[in-house]
């Protein structure tokens, strides 16, 4: 099933313009594009999002997500670096609970 940026919004519960935003800075690269241009979200996508939603909650930086899909688009040749990531997110969530 293909789904509108508004559609992916409301089951996501996050506003449509979340989505663009997302699309603009790069986090959204496997999402296809209708010939007017309009983006169609797959069940696969609203699954990529799911993961940006969680990496978002953890307080994550939008250019740090951007890197871990990066990360994961290149397989499994990047496990390791994934892992570092996720490791520097944890040990600034730390900080900022114990600041």
């Amino acid at each position: 099933m293909i789904y509108t940026v508004g559609e992916a919004a409301e089951m996501l519960g996050v506003a449509p313009s979340a989505l663009r935003y997302y699309d603009k800075e790069g986090l959204l690269p496997f999402v296809e594009r209708s010939s007017g241009g309009m983006r169609m979200f797959k069940e696969s996508d609203i699954e990529w999002l799911k993961l940006i939603g969680c990496l978002k909650a953890t307080g994550m930086p939008i250019k740090g997500i951007k890197r871990f899909i990066d990360c994961t688009l290149r397989g499994d040749e990047s496990i390791g670096e994934r892992l570092d990531i996720k490791r520097a997110a944890q040990k600034r969530r730390k900080a900022d609970r114990g600041a």
